[in-house]
């Protein structure tokens, strides 16, 4: 039997890690909408072979923020406001929805280690006076453990798959911050603290209706964002 051939360790750890830079420059607006992903540019500016930019494009066209175009290469996708404001509302309604679950149903030790481990994170990152790109990736991955910890105590799989159509509006997925101010990340962090409390006192209703404002909340610090971006024309 021919033997697949399986990525290096190497080769693979670098792609995630210019993905994770690739993914932050766009979430800051470094890319437009529509602007193509040139690979020996990129190259340059990072210092790598084309083989682990062309993982990264891949992997991240994956996850909805690139567009693949064949005989044309990778652009940053175009997604208008108000799709982003759907997605968003059905997050709301969703997440709720998954709260209050979790809050019934009560979590396992290990997920409130995980959730304990996520919200202790956050504050050591929340008390820094000001934030950079690593803080923007490593808040992207707080944040979705923590949601993530809700999403499994709830134990619906139909609510899962219906989140994951949702995030295939990449600015909703909970890994790509885009609305990155100190104050928004506070709030939103302090947010966290009251959704688990009221899961771990299985208040149901309050998880749930702190959750569908936490989302929220969200959506309005990114259309702000997005507003206060000078205009590409």
């Amino acid at each position: 039997m021919k033997k697949i051939a399986t990525p290096e360790p190497e080769t693979t750890t670098r792609s995630v890690s210019i993905a994770e830079s690739l993914r932050c420059a766009i979430l800051a607006g470094e890319f437009a909408p529509g602007e193509r992903m040139i690979e020996i540019h990129l190259c340059e500016r990072l210092n790598v072979s084309r083989t682990p930019i062309r993982a990264a494009f891949q992997a991240l066209a994956g996850e909805g923020l690139l567009v693949h175009t064949p005989n044309k290469g990778y652009y940053v996708r175009e997604f208008s406001l108000e799709d982003i404001v759907q997605a968003y509302e059905i997050r709301a309604a969703l997440e709720g929805l998954a709260a209050r679950r979790a809050a019934q149903m009560g979590l396992t030790r290990e997920q409130m280690e995980a959730a304990e481990a996520a919200l202790l994170a956050g504050d050591l990152l929340v008390e820094k006076e000001s934030f950079t790109q690593e803080d923007r990736s490593r808040y992207g991955q707080i944040n979705k453990t923590f949601h993530d910890v809700i999403h499994n105590a709830g134990g619906s799989s139909m609510i899962k798959d219906m989140l994951r159509i949702s995030e295939q509006v990449a600015p909703s997925s909970h890994h790509n911050v885009i609305a990155f101010e100190p104050r928004d990340v506070r709030r939103r962090h302090d947010d966290h603290h009251r959704i688990y409390e009221a899961i771990l006192t299985r208040d149901g209703g309050r998880a749930e209706i702190l959750m569908r404002d936490h989302v929220e909340s969200v959506k309005l610090s990114l259309i702000r964002t997005l507003h206060s971006k000078p205009s590409s024309n």
